[in-house]
């Protein structure tokens, strides 16, 4: 393996821990909510209108800030 393919993997794999951390984060703020493994996904297949819109505005602000974190890197 170069050291260019095991900087790669190594940025790789933190990447997904990272991404992992911050969705483990976003399950202990929303614990009542099936979240699947792709946050893009919680967005994508949400419906408008099934929840009261409280709930609804607060659960988009959340899951869209995780989604930002993620490509942040932070």
């Amino acid at each position: 393996m170069r050291i260019r393919d095991a900087v790669r993997w190594r940025r790789a794999r933190a990447d997904a821990d990272f991404a992992g951390r911050v969705s483990s984060e976003l399950a202990v703020d929303l614990p009542d909510e099936d979240l699947g493994e792709y946050l893009y996904d919680c967005i994508d297949l949400y419906e408008m209108g099934s929840k009261p819109r409280c709930e609804e505005v607060e659960y988009l602000q959340l899951v869209q800030e995780a989604i930002e974190r993620v490509e942040r890197g932070r």
